[in-house]
């Protein structure tokens, strides 16, 4: 899977996400940046997730622009083994 392919994917399960819980809300857009190091994949205007180039490891944001190595989300390989729907993701079969 690519960053872009993650990317809408990401979208579309915040656009249902939203749609449900928040009906008088437009949902926020995913955005990509790429990077020399790192893509970060923006929801709205905050950053969300952090992609590493070189391995295509997913990470949550510590700051924007920093990586938070303790929110590890797989890789773009396993991005179906998680759940992208809520604030943040979580592993699909996880209590």
């Amino acid at each position: 899977m690519t960053i872009t392919d993650f990317a809408a994917q990401l979208e579309t399960v915040q656009r249902e996400r939203y749609a449900r819980e928040y009906p008088h809300i437009d949902s926020p857009r995913v955005s990509v940046h790429v990077g020399n190091k790192y893509t970060r994949v923006d929801v709205g205007t905050s950053g969300k997730y952090m992609v590493v180039n070189a391995t295509g490891e997913i990470f949550g944001i510590k700051a924007y622009g920093v990586i938070h190595r303790g929110h590890a989300y797989g890789t773009l390989d396993t991005v179906d083994a998680f759940d992208w729907g809520g604030y943040a993701a979580v592993r699909k079969g996880a209590p």
